[in-house]
């Protein structure tokens, strides 16, 4: 199994947060699926902690692993200041070892999509099924992928988002370009950091598209039954045109 690809993901803790703070439509779908399943709760790749700490602040008990040291140590600091109580745990969610067993495992925002290969899925997928519960969920969150995304011109740059430098009052510009390795099914990204007039800031990311057969086969062939579905957090079923791919599923 190959080091993980997300040393560098997303600049650091900080900055994520920043790109990140103003997105909230998953946040209701999660409380829900906390309340019909209950606890305790897992999050594989909890980053700075946006679904966890929530999950706690509405008297979950929550565990969140995550491989960078750059997250955790956001989350931590945000958990301590809002006196939240999270276990958090640096783990790898390709191979983890916890002890103890969950009532709900997430694997939410697309973070499914940082397994590149086949032995990272199967690695993640089988880590998840020891820890569950018997009556347990699983629950997947991954985007349904749109070609004319994948496919677009690579050497032009796209708008990819703005936001405030946490470390200053500027505004941090991003753009992106992007490769489709049709091959591996690996979607190899540039973003682009433009901070005021500092040298321009360069983070690589590559994401494993998963198309939605696929993913059903992964998952049953992993040792998981799908229950249900999913095409956005409204809970609507999963169609054509779909914008999301939330799989709920038990051992």
């Amino acid at each position: 199994m190959k080091s993980a690809d997300v040393n560098h993901i997303y600049f650091d803790g900080r900055h994520y947060d920043s790109q990140h703070k103003r997105y909230i439509p998953d946040i209701p779908f999660w409380i829900r699926q906390a309340r019909k399943y209950g606890e305790p709760i897992l999050e594989l790749a909890c980053g700075t902690g946006r679904i966890a700490i929530t999950l706690a602040e509405k008297g979950f008990q929550v565990t969140g692993i995550d491989i960078s040291e750059s997250m955790l140590s956001k989350a931590i600091k945000k958990s301590s200041l809002k006196k939240i109580n999270v276990e958090w745990v640096k783990a790898d969610m390709r191979d983890f070892s916890l002890r103890k067993k969950f009532s709900l495992i997430i694997l939410p925002f697309n973070s499914v999509c940082h397994l590149l290969s086949l032995e990272d899925i199967e690695g993640c997928f089988s880590s998840a099924r020891k820890h569950l519960k018997t009556g347990g969920r699983f629950i997947i969150d991954v985007f349904n992928p749109h070609l004319n995304t994948l496919l677009r011109e690579p050497t032009k740059r796209y708008p990819h988002t703005t936001y405030v430098n946490p470390d200053g009052k500027e505004i941090v510009k991003v753009t992106q370009t992007n490769i489709y390795d049709d091959a591996a099914q690996i979607n190899r990204i540039k973003l682009y950091y433009r901070i005021g007039h500092q040298k321009e800031k360069i983070e690589e990311l590559n994401m494993r598209i998963f198309y939605p057969q696929e993913i059903d086969a992964l998952v049953k062939y992993n040792g998981f039954i799908i229950e249900r579905k999913i095409g956005n957090y409204d809970e609507t079923i999963f169609k054509s045109g779909s914008p999301k791919q939330i799989i709920v599923c038990h051992r």
